[in-house]
């Protein structure tokens, strides 16, 4: 018998028979859970539950959605529930430095990350070879104050186009608007070329050398309009010391980006990610 993979977040205050709840709504549509994760957070009260089912094929998501809806008023749940046999859509922002891109791509193509890029887009043209021999549309949208507005609304009009779930900062190296970072809020994954919250905006590398730090790394973050602030999903770090240039630092930096970066774009497509008012909650294979 066939069966379909379905993911389910549930977030709701604490409080007790949640879990038996969505089991036995589970169980009465013959789903069966291959992996259950679940967290209070205690200084907000707040439950988070994932869980992974295997359903007969007959049993889709709007019939879990009904199974659960009970729950849901019982418990006042925020429920989400994705099936993972569609496979999500993302677009990929870049400007020059490419690493990060390339690393994302790689990994669509082996198999690790389960993903279809719609599209890439770039304030500049370098990565448009990379983007043909990939045969992925590739739109090259300069920005400056003048018309940044404009191809904001471009961007816009292209996610609702491609059907495109996520849009992933790649070192995309222009701050977006608090509109669009407001109005795709927990769709928009950056880059972060340092260990946040320090060493924000430009040249965050050399700001950690002038200090002499001991450790750098890399954060990926959802976007928000607070820049470099937003909810934190992954990050790495690597010991560095006096003896290192700052240009050693950001040869260590472009090592770690990339695979951060894949981490939290997996993390997030595989519905690991839940937000928690500028926190996140990620439950980690």
């Amino acid at each position: 018998m066939k069966h379909t993979s379905i993911i389910l977040r549930i977030a709701c205050v604490d409080q007790p028979g949640i879990v038996s709840a969505v089991t036995s709504a589970l169980a009465s549509r013959s789903a069966n859970i291959v992996e259950a994760n679940q967290f209070c957070d205690r200084k907000t009260n707040q439950f988070f539950l994932r869980v992974a089912v295997s359903a007969p094929e007959n049993v889709d998501k709007a019939a879990i959605e009904l199974a659960l809806s009970p729950a849901v008023d019982r418990f006042k749940m925020r429920l989400k529930v994705e099936d993972l046999s569609r496979r999500p859509k993302i677009i990929i922002m870049v400007s020059r430095f490419d690493h990060a891109m390339l690393h994302l791509l790689y990994q669509i193509k082996v198999g690790w990350l389960d993903a279809e890029v719609v599209a890439i887009v770039s304030n500049h043209e370098d990565a448009r070879r990379v983007a043909g021999h990939e045969n992925i549309p590739f739109y090259h949208w300069p920005v400056n104050k003048e018309n940044k507005q404009e191809q904001e609304a471009k961007l816009a009009d292209l996610i609702n186009g491609t059907n495109a779930e996520l849009v992933v900062l790649a070192r995309y190296m222009q701050v977006l608007t608090d509109e669009i970072s407001s109005q795709l809020y927990g769709m928009l994954i950056n880059i972060h070329h340092s260990f946040l919250p320090s060493f924000k905006g430009a040249k965050p590398y050399h700001q950690a050398h002038d200090r002499g730090v001991k450790l750098i790394g890399a954060t990926a973050h959802y976007v928000t309009p607070d820049l470099d602030e937003g909810p934190i999903i992954e990050q790495e770090t690597e010991r560095v010391s006096h003896g290192m240039s700052a240009e050693d630092f950001v040869a260590s930096g472009r090592d770690i980006e990339p695979r951060v970066l894949a981490r939290a774009v997996k993390y997030h497509l595989e519905g690991r990610v839940m937000l928690n008012n500028n926190s996140t909650v990620v439950f980690t294979p």
